[in-house]
């Protein structure tokens, strides 16, 4: 048997083991077919706030060996926002691939199936050849859509089940026998186009448990059964009513939902996952909650987006996972910054400052006192390394409260500064923009004050600690450069010093990059060995340039015969095109390693800062 298939028919087993030793004490239950709808008006009278009941029974808790994260960012938390485009959705499939690490710590991400973008999503994540997060689709409760699952090479797909009776009687005005058997219908039609269905039992948390939510997750677990086929249940809590509280009744307390599902229905924790709303602020404590007693598996979307208050956040439930197991398992949490800074400036998302983890203020501190303890030790107010874990390092929020303290803290994350290069809190320089700061809120301020203004009172009373503007492009044409001139100098003709040679691949390196406006090769002695070769327009600009020059006192050709490096001259005006222009230079070696001669290329910033 091939092993893809000895590994799912291991799969199934357990799964199957895991549902009879769930079942063995289950008792059978039926549906209750009543005349009219139960919506339990005790609990939701809804011109009140929703009460919530107590049978103050202690459930215990049952953490899963393997507990994951699934994904919904395109799925529902695509209904609260403008959509994303299909590429857009690829971009963050990445990151959700970054998060997820190589165990699947995110093991699946559900897809609408329906408009030609959906489908070009699909594929364009499907091309990427990830293990995870796998693609799974999302469709209606009707037959002929199995097949769009099927076209798409999907192995798993989303049906909506509704529960309650809320939505039973009121939505699809159906009674509870026909919705089930309606319902029942369409997973049979999954599992014969051999599709592991996943049903939403949506509103679980308004449902009538032992009157329609446990007879139908039974008839589920049999139909499982028979077709050797998983099923997966979702609970949903699609109006956020949950709550975690232990001895909170059905059908609100989660830890009474995921022990009633498993010890009454059968169904085992790897076939179980919770999906919950934050409308009650507890989006992320219901996810945890479902773990903690035997739900392998919580639903969530990036940055918590989705219907009304959204959904629990993903990089959320990462954290709370971390936390949990005490272990990372693969996952690259510097990617959750990543993705953020990506909602942020290609998505143009709002997100809050005070979001946890990704907003930007979320591990600052506006207290001056809290600052001066920064400076000795970060620990002291950030809840973790942010830096090596978020690749965001902690900051302060500048008000008439942060202090000199405060100041001098954000001087140096401004600068990058640590260590024994960091500005001292007593530099004259930090008293002056302390001084500017209080003038401010003296003169009746009320906002903080912002990044540029900070930067710029930086820039103006600590100028011995910034990088110079010209200082920044020549790293930038050293960056674009430094490779180009290495690299030609490593072929045969630099090697030999072959005079056309050299010459001919001078000329193609400027051919590729216009910037360059001048190439030319010296020996040791100083002098020229090869003709000016020159972008065509200056061309006749060159064509005496340098021709008995002695370039023995030039920096370009002391450096790189001095050191054996290459370098990169501070800026100048070209005397003979007249624009502003740095030279790179590298040494040439022969085949003894022995410098030849050295290689200069003179760059023209402007064209440089176009071609970028």
């Amino acid at each position: 048997m091939p092993k893809k298939q000895d590994k799912e028919s291991k799969e199934i087993a357990h799964i199957k083991a895991g549902r009879q030793e769930a079942m063995r004490e289950c008792m059978r239950f039926e549906v209750q077919d009543i005349a009219e709808a139960n919506l339990y008006r005790e609990y939701f009278p809804y011109s009140e706030v929703p009460k919530l009941p107590f049978n103050h029974r202690v459930v215990p808790m049952e953490i899963p060996a393997d507990i994951f994260i699934t994904d919904t960012t395109f799925r529902d938390g695509q209904q609260s926002r403008p959509p994303y485009t299909a590429a857009e959705i690829a971009d963050i499939f990445d990151f959700l691939h970054r998060m997820s690490g190589p165990n699947g710590v995110i093991r699946q991400s559900e897809f609408f199936l329906y408009s030609d973008k959906d489908k070009e999503a699909v594929r364009l994540c499907m091309e990427r050849g990830y293990k995870f997060p796998e693609v799974t689709g999302w469709i209606r409760a009707v037959k002929k859509d199995f097949q769009l699952v099927k076209e798409m090479g999907l192995k798993e797909t989303g049906i909506l089940v509704s529960c309650s009776d809320y939505h039973m009687f009121l939505k699809l005005n159906m009674t509870r026998k026909q919705a089930m058997e309606s319902y029942l219908d369409v997973v049979r039609a999954a599992l014969d186009a051999g599709v592991r269905p996943r049903c939403h039992f949506e509103d679980i948390t308004r449902a009538d448990f032992f009157g329609f939510v446990i007879p139908f997750a039974q008839e589920l677990m049999r139909l499982s059964e028979e077709s050797k086929i998983p099923i997966k249940i979702r609970a949903c809590d699609t109006m956020g009513y949950g709550v975690p509280y232990v001895g909170a009744a059905l059908p609100r307390g989660v830890p009474e939902i995921i022990y009633t599902l498993r010890h009454y229905a059968g169904v085992p924790s790897e076939l179980l996952e919770w999906h919950g709303h934050n409308d009650f602020h507890k989006g992320l404590i219901n996810a945890t909650t479902s773990w903690l007693y035997g739900c392998s598996s919580a639903n969530g979307a990036l940055l918590g987006f989705g219907e009304r208050t959204g959904n629990t956040p993903v990089e959320a439930l990462l954290i709370e996972y971390i936390s949990l197991t005490g272990s990372t398992n693969g996952i690259d949490t510097t990617a959750i910054n990543d993705m953020a800074e990506y909602f942020r400036k290609k998505l143009k998302v709002h997100i809050p400052t005070n979001y946890p983890f990704v907003g930007d203020d979320f591990n600052n501190t506006a207290a001056g006192i809290h600052a001066d303890g920064v400076l000795k030790n970060e620990e002291i107010y950030n809840i973790f390394d942010t830096t090596k874990i978020l690749n965001r390092p902690m900051g302060v929020i500048i008000t008439d409260k942060s202090g000199v303290a405060g100041i001098a803290y954000w001087a140096n994350n401004f600068l990058g500064l640590t260590g024994a290069s960091m500005v001292d809190k007593r530099h004259p320089g930090i008293a002056k923009i302390h001084k500017w700061v209080m003038d401010q809120y003296a003169e009746g301020r009320t906002t903080n004050i912002s990044r540029d203004e900070m930067a710029e009172k930086v820039k103006k009373y600590l100028p011995e600690y910034m990088v110079s503007d010209l200082d920044v492009m020549k790293q930038k044409a050293r960056d674009i450069a430094v490779h180009l001139v290495e690299g030609l100098v490593e072929g045969a003709p630099f090697k030999k010093m072959d005079k056309a040679g050299m010459e001919k691949s001078m000329q193609g390196m400027l051919d590729d990059n216009p910037f360059i406006q001048f190439a030319y090769v010296v020996n040791t002695d100083a002098k020229k060995v090869t003709k000016n070769i020159t972008q065509i327009v200056d061309r006749a600009a060159y064509e005496h340039f340098g021709l008995d020059d002695d370039f023995a006192d030039r920096g370009w050709f002391i450096g790189p015969m001095k050191d054996g490096q290459s370098h990169v001259t501070n800026f100048y005006t070209s005397k003979v095109t007249g624009a502003l222009a740095i030279t790179v230079s590298t040494p040439i070696r022969d085949k003894g390693d022995n410098i030849s001669g050295v290689l200069g290329i003179d760059i023209k910033f402007e064209d440089l800062v176009k071609a970028e």
